[in-house]
């Protein structure tokens, strides 16, 4: 009997039950799809690092004159390091195709910074004419193995094309120039062997020595030093981009994994809570009857704690579902993160944790339907006849003043109507604020970094082409190359500043053709008695106008003080000076990157000086493709906004609905049609959705400062809403209340008068 009874409640209340494993299933699914996320990053970049044995230290000479192999001895020999290599990664132009450029890579050791072959003959170093080519690149391409392909270095260097493979340096392959997301078509990396290095550059230089080692970094460092008898830049891990943005989309990951289902869960919890609540009470006299018929407690509370138990089950199993679709949305060869990651593994993994959750939330809804039926059944089974007694409500602050008989009859309805049933007001502005905070912080975001992208790259960025320069060359041959083209130029010096690795960037602009973004918004150019340091440094640092910093070169035993002039914006952690100041405090530099608006194609890239050449196109090419998975993401957080709103007020105003059924037909009785009693309850649901909108549009706004230290912080972005954003946000969702109002409106043509005033007899 208790389990016809079961399916006929369901049936009775489905409304209300499918809205609650709607609600389950977004909550449980968002939670796993994000948190699978970051931990699928984590698990199956770690086993593509260990498999190409991934550098834990680069040892940089930025001195032009590379490490020997006695400098190589010196390192292998310190206690704690597993291996070591010499290593090297030159961008060479790829000749009779425009714009395409290898980084061609080579180590000494296969023990550090290697590939994973993925298909194609096994490495050979003393192969001195095969190069072993990126997959994704050659793919892109169309080219084959055996194909042949013809670099150029002071000369032409046909190589043939072994095998086709991946490598963990490049996990995230983009050039140098600022550009935030790969290009497969146009920038790749490749492998030779020292013995072809040997064959072309006759006397190679390697400028690093990368090493895998468990010392921590500041023993690494120490030990370092030691060995070579002098103070050397040493990069851990954490300042390579292949393994930096890993763990920052990681650490997204966790970040939107904690925060977004968040709001979901919660709203399910309180939703469950109102609703069995509510449920519990329409069921009162079905109670009581059970109870006469002799029905135990105990027995009724395992059939209604069932109902909670099956909605819990039911939603956590299709959020489940629902997880690895947004996690496979996210991470698969050609989703979101196949666009930025260059990696063998797409393997998704539940977390562990996932489990626990899950079990924590069957637990909270069997207990929320255990406790909201529980309290209905204190009494005897006559007490549990009786219907339910509405609750005495004191009058309204404002019936107390002159301007409530100014109101009209629907406006003192619903005002009355709301303060009887709080919790469903309170649910109800929390699915409003909900929406609307989601759909702030999502487009808020794309307005942030478009507003980033025009005032960084259209407005400070006044360059056609890049022009990069070889710190190897002499000063003569670099000084004619930045004469030749205009004499914008930069220069890069590492440098420390309390233990920290920064960059010290020299900035020479006659010609302006480079802007920095101050905090506000505005330009400012460089004087030639101060510094400006970037957002980041400038709040680790506490940093601020009037300040003074020092600064040490690696590599040298000098100390330099710096005035701080101001904060400017900068994708990398610098600071910036220009070279009348760098002369004045004899910092020394070499120009590495000219900034000028002659056309790629009439750059001379057979000058010794000139290495590589980018336009700023590229760059601003590399910034659609970030902003394509953006908007792939923002799609998904307003379909996940809207369907939020939609599920929470369709289930409050259903139960609403049935909460007021007595009091609408005693409206139609006096007269009032089924227009003017939707106009009540679309009313009353526009009310709430005014309220909602005024709460959860500033609240969407710290959100979304949130999100963008939380998610973005490299990019210095300045939060910023378009009008679009305070339109659409509002308009959404008012208009989803508008629809969900309209739907529960129709219900009132289905009120039978006679039964619902003869039910309290």
């Amino acid at each position: 009997m208790l389990v016809k009874k079961l399916f006929r409640t369901f049936g009775e209340y489905k409304a209300q039950f499918i809205s609650m494993i709607l609600m389950i299933m977004i909550g449980v699914g968002i939670f796993i799809g994000f948190n699978m996320e970051w931990v699928t990053i984590e698990k199956d970049t770690n086993a593509f690092y260990e498999e190409t044995y991934f550098a834990d230290y680069r040892v940089v000479n930025d001195g032009g004159l590379g490490f020997t192999e006695k400098d190589l001895k010196a390192i292998r020999a310190i206690e704690g390091v597993d291996a070591a290599a010499l290593y090297a990664s030159i961008d060479l132009n790829v000749k009779g195709e425009e714009k395409k450029t290898l980084a061609v890579t080579v180590t000494t050791s296969e023990d550090v910074s290697f590939f994973k072959l993925m298909s194609g003959a096994p490495y050979d170093k003393e192969d001195e004419d095969g190069i072993w080519l990126s997959e994704r690149y050659a793919e892109e391409n169309n080219i084959k193995i055996g194909d042949t392909i013809t670099l150029f270095y002071n000369g032409d260097i046909p190589l043939i094309v072994r095998g086709l493979i991946k490598s963990a340096e490049y996990l995230i392959c983009v050039p140098d120039n600022g550009a935030v997301m790969p290009s497969f078509d146009t920038y790749g990396f490749a492998y030779v062997s020292p013995a072809a290095y040997l064959s072309v550059a006759k006397f190679p230089i390697y400028p690093q020595i990368n090493v895998r080692s468990s010392l921590t970094e500041k023993q690494f460092k120490e030990a370092v030093n030691a060995a070579l008898s002098k103070t050397t830049l040493v990069l851990t891990k954490d300042e390579v981009i292949s393994y930096a943005e890993v763990q920052g989309e990681a650490k997204e990951g966790k970040t939107m994994g904690a925060f977004l289902p968040l709001v979901f869960l919660l709203i399910a919890v309180l939703t469950m809570i109102t609703t069995m609540h509510r449920i519990a009470a329409k069921e009162k006299t079905q109670i009581g009857t059970l109870k006469a018929l002799g029905f135990r407690d105990g027995t009724l509370l395992r059939h209604y704690t069932l109902l909670s138990l099956f909605v819990g089950i039911i939603g956590s199993i299709l959020g489940i579902g629902l997880g690895y679709l947004v996690c496979y949305f996210i991470m698969n060869p050609h989703g979101a993160m196949g666009t930025y990651f260059d990696m063998p593994y797409w393997t998704m993994y539940l977390p562990w944790f996932s489990y626990l959750v899950i079990a924590v939330i069957l637990a909270l809804f069997t207990a929320v339907g255990y406790f909201s039926v529980s309290r209905m059944l204190k009494g005897s089974a006559a007490e549990a006849l009786r219907p339910l007694v509405p609750k005495k409500v004191s009058k309204v602050l404002l019936e107390k003043t002159p301007l409530w008989n100014k109101l009209s009859f629907g406006m003192k309805w619903n005002l009355r109507d709301m303060m009887r049933h709080k919790s469903r007001l309170f649910m109800s502005l929390l699915g409003v604020i909900g929406c609307m905070v989601i759909l702030v912080g999502a487009m808020g975001m794309k307005d942030t970094a478009t507003e980033f992208i025009d005032s960084y790259y259209e407005g400070a960025m006044n360059y056609k082409t890049c022009i990069y320069l070889d710190t190897a060359a002499s000063d003569a041959a670099r000084d004619e190359a930045i004469t030749l083209y205009g004499g914008n130029y930069s220069a890069t010096v590492p440098v420390e500043i309390e233990e920290k690795s920064i960059s010290l960037t020299v900035w020479s602009l006659p010609t302006d053709k480079m802007r920095f973004l101050k905090e506000d918004d505005s330009y400012v150019k460089l004087t030639d008695d101060e510094a400006f340091v970037c957002s980041r440094i400038a709040d680790e640092f506490g940093l601020k106008k009037g300040d003074v910093i020092k600064i040490s070169p690696f590599g040298k035993s000098k100390v330099y003080e710096l005035t701080v002039g101001g904060v400017a914006r900068s994708l990398s952690e610098s600071i910036m000076i220009s070279v009348d100041y760098a002369k004045a405090l004899g910092v020394e530099y070499k120009a590495d990157t000219i900034y000028s608006d002659t056309p790629i194609t009439e750059v001379d890239t057979s000058l010794v000086a000139i290495k590589n050449v980018r336009t700023k196109g590229e760059i601003m090419e590399s910034f659609d493709s970030f902003m394509e998975i953006m908007n792939e993401m923002i799609l998904l957080l307003i379909v996940a906004g809207v369907i939020l709103g939609v599920i929470v007020l369709y289930n409050l105003g259903s139960m609403g609905y049935t909460e007021r059924y007595l009091e609408m037909a005693t409206l139609k009785v006096v007269g009032f049609n089924n227009k003017k009693i939707a106009g009540l309850l679309i009313g009353q649901t526009m009310l709430i959705t005014l309220f909602g909108i005024i709460l959860g549009f500033p609240l969407g706004v710290l959100v979304l400062k949130w999100l963008i230290v939380a998610l973005a912080s490299e990019y210095e972005m300045s939060l910023y809403l378009g009008p679009m954003t305070y339109l659409v946000s509002i308009l959404v969702t008012a208009g989803v209340s508008l629809i969900v109002g309209l739907l529960v409106a129709r219900k009132n043509k289905k009120i039978d008068m006679v039964a619902a005033l003869k039910a309290p007899e």
